[in-house]
């Protein structure tokens, strides 16, 4: 395959709601660069871009798809996406690395959830859309109502480029409004006659023209003034009107196709390469210092990998745009991020699972490298020249639908460990981690359909059957007031004995507070829990009661009694625990003596301190259409929450909450049931606050029933 010019190459992402109709045309696309030689579908399950085994079962795309095509001496690089919320991070990727969106419509359902959301990203990295509306073939195709619609929720920057003659089962022809010619389209797919404007339908022609015209020329000064004189635009100055508008997004082009048939593809792909951005004249990307590059093949090298996957015939494969210079086979490279060289041994471009060989990618361009050692996605490499350049990281969304997952069979713990960190390599947004508290490997997820979805990799693709259930609450325990106790730990089992007695209160910790002056203090230990809060040891021995050397045994005792608290067998948190007296033994004293009496002193007197069980509240925020803002408020006060305030951000209302994670299980659920798929929501750890009394008293009773299980 040659090596194309960075003016030569143009980037984009097919974007939208699910079965809108991205991966049929992302086929239209390579079928008419002579990529493939026959067009397959996702119904027929031979489409290139949906060839994992997941996608084939479910006959819609999972991951995102690196594909290419050849037209008109320029090359397209093409990210085929997913349409589903569940799989956003593959959409986030997709869109920080490409120079435009093509956003497939669907005429039918018009604007969808998965528009919107692909729509806020556009918004995000500021990358130029154009609206591609599909579906125009069946009864319910309604492109009017499609375009009201859009520009309700999108503004009214849309400048429609063509428009349908006959919508609906007898659609086989659009008017394109730069042309000026009717597209009619064959009934077996493939190159349209192209014909002038009938009688009937030339008025309507003119009168949409004229408004696209005024739509153009105000995205230029130079073109607005030639309308003033002229009073319209030829071909030329449309098509730089457009290119402008485009790339300031200050338009938006809107195109028909006719995914199934293959109908507009070529027609899009040919604006597509005379009106899209090339790669150095999109919006540079900025680096991790707030730098900008601009995809200049004569700096040294800067690559970004924004995608990695792994395949069982090649191994772990990375997908990388190079932002400057050129990456060579055989090249050595430094990543940024981790100070490792890396060795480029093989270059390919990818159109799905195929592969070509190249010897080099230039600024501008896609391309993947296999078996790195150590880059993943995120990573970038540079030439080895320094100062070297990190690239700012793609932010994929937290995890809002976590699950406690294990193997059926003990054995495949190990490997069930393994399979989920390879997985996280090839989905950011999955995340896995053991906690040490709860004693649970917990996946994090967009939704329950990504975490059904991986489960049904892992069991049918791995061949290990997994249990999900409910993850247990971080709840942590603290004091509400002060208390006192006194414990001896005695043994005598022959030779040496064990002896330690210690004087204990213990009181609440709060910022800034003042600390009892009945005993005279001679040390303190302040430390920062890693789970949250604070433990400070107040040392206040007079007179040798306990030796000095005894103390550090004292507060091991008393972490290890916190890191299991009396109530739930929860983290302890926010505690001052004076040690004030004691006796000794001058021959059966040691430090295990003074361990085990430290830790029982600070049980007896934390149960009697007003023991308070706290749990985690999390900041919720949640966009959602204004028509359904009522039924996800009375949902939220449901779950607890405590509705912060409320504020409109584009179509949307957002509504900023306070809520207890115990309540907010399966939430991402509820929520697209409740606003059928269209509300989208973020939730980020706040504080932690008391629970209810009742709630209190079930947790202690939960606890005490699974004690005696285990008894």
């Amino acid at each position: 395959m040659k090596v194309y010019e960075t003016k030569d190459i143009r980037n984009i992402a097919l974007v939208g709601g699910a079965k809108s109709g991205k991966t049929t045309l992302a086929e239209d696309m390579l079928f008419e660069g002579g990529v493939i030689n026959r067009r397959g579908s996702v119904d027929d399950k031979n489409s290139v871009s949906d060839y994992r085994p997941i996608e084939l079962e479910r006959q819609n795309s999972v991951f995102s798809t690196i594909l290419y095509t050849e037209f008109n001496g320029k090359k397209i690089n093409i990210i085929d996406t997913p349409g589903f919320d569940d799989f956003i991070g593959e959409v986030t990727a997709a869109i920080k690395v490409v120079d435009t969106a093509v956003m497939i419509v669907n005429a039918q359902n018009r604007v969808e959830v998965g528009t919107e959301i692909a729509w806020r990203y556009t918004n995000k990295y500021n990358t130029p859309v154009v609206f591609a509306i599909n579906h125009l073939e069946h009864e319910n195709s309604n492109f009017d109502e499609t375009i009201r619609q859009l520009k309700s929720q999108f503004g009214g920057s849309l400048s429609i480029c063509q428009y349908p003659v006959n919508i609906g089962h007898g659609f086989d022809s659009v008017i394109d409004l730069l042309k000026m010619k009717m597209y009619k389209f064959p009934e077996d797919g493939g190159k349209p006659e192209i014909t002038d404007i009938p009688e009937d339908e030339k008025a309507k022609a003119q009168e949409m023209q004229e408004a696209m015209i005024e739509d153009l020329a105000s995205s230029d000064e130079e073109l607005m003034e030639k309308f003033f004189e002229n009073g319209t635009l030829s071909e030329d100055e449309m098509q730089q009107g457009l290119k402008v508008g485009l790339a300031t997004r200050g338009l938006f082009p809107v195109f028909c196709i006719g995914a199934k048939y293959n109908w507009g593809a070529n027609r899009l792909m040919e604006f597509i390469v005379n009106n899209e951005p090339a790669p150095n004249e999109s919006v540079p990307v900025k680096t991790k210092e707030g730098k900008e590059l601009k995809c200049n093949a004569s700096e040294p090298t800067t690559a970004f990998i924004f995608k990695t996957s792994i395949e069982s015939h090649l191994g772990e494969i990375s997908f990388f745009k190079v932002y400057n210079g050129e990456v060579t086979e055989g090249s050595d490279l430094m990543n940024a991020n981790t100070s490792n060289k890396e060795r480029i041994s093989q270059l390919f471009v990818m159109a799905g699972k195929n592969r070509e060989k190249v010897g080099k990618i230039v600024a501008g361009d896609i391309g993947a490298a296999v078996k790195l050692k150590n880059t993943h996605t995120n990573n970038t490499l540079n030439s080895l020249k320094i100062p070297y350049v990190e690239v700012e990281p793609i932010e994929f969304p937290e995890p809002k639908y976590r699950v406690a997952v294990k193997a059926q069979n003990q054995s495949d713990d190990e490997k069930l460990s393994v399979i989920l960190s390879n997985m996280h390599k090839v989905d950011q947004t999955l995340q896995v981690q053991y906690s040490k508290e709860l004693k649970q490997l917990i996946l994090g997820g967009q939704g329950e359909l990504h975490l059904n979805i991986t489960k049904w990799q892992i069991e049918n693709i791995e061949k290990i059957p997994i249990e999900f259930f409910a993850p247990k609450i971080p709840y942590r325990e603290t004091i509400t007031r002060s208390a006192r106790s006194i414990y001896r730990h005695k043994k005598q089992s022959g030779g040496a004995g064990q002896f330690g007695e210690v004087h204990m209160m213990i009181e609440p910790y709060t910022e800034g507070m003042e600390y009892t002056k009945e005993f005279s203090i001679r040390g303190t230990e302040e430390i920062d829990l890693e789970w949250g809060g604070k433990l400070i040891m107040k040392k206040c021995i007079v007179g040798g009661a306990i030796d000095a050397r005894f103390l550090p045994a004292i507060l091991k005792g008393v972490m290890e009694k916190i890191e299991e608290g009396p109530l739930t067998g929860s983290y302890a948190r926010d505690i001052v625990f004076y040690v004030y007296d004691g006796k000794m033994h001058p021959v059966d004293s040691n430090e295990i003596s003074f361990k085990l009496a430290g830790r029982n002193a600070f049980k007896e007197a934390f149960k009697n301190a007003g023991p308070q069980i706290l749990e985690p509240i999390y900041d919720v925020e949640v966009l959602v259409p204004e028509e359904k803002m009522g039924d996800v408020m009375t949902d939220l006060q449901g779950r607890r929450a405590i509705i912060m305030g409320m504020d409109r951000e584009g179509n949307y209302q957002k509504i900023n909450a306070k809520a207890p994670l115990s309540e907010m299980n399966k939430y991402a659920t509820a929520l697209s049931s409740i606003t059928s798929g269209r509300a989208m929501y973020s939730m980020k750890f706040a504080e932690y606050t008391n629970v209810p009394n009742d709630i209190q008293q079930t947790l202690l009773k939960a606890y005490e029933e699974a004690q005696g299980e285990e008894d």
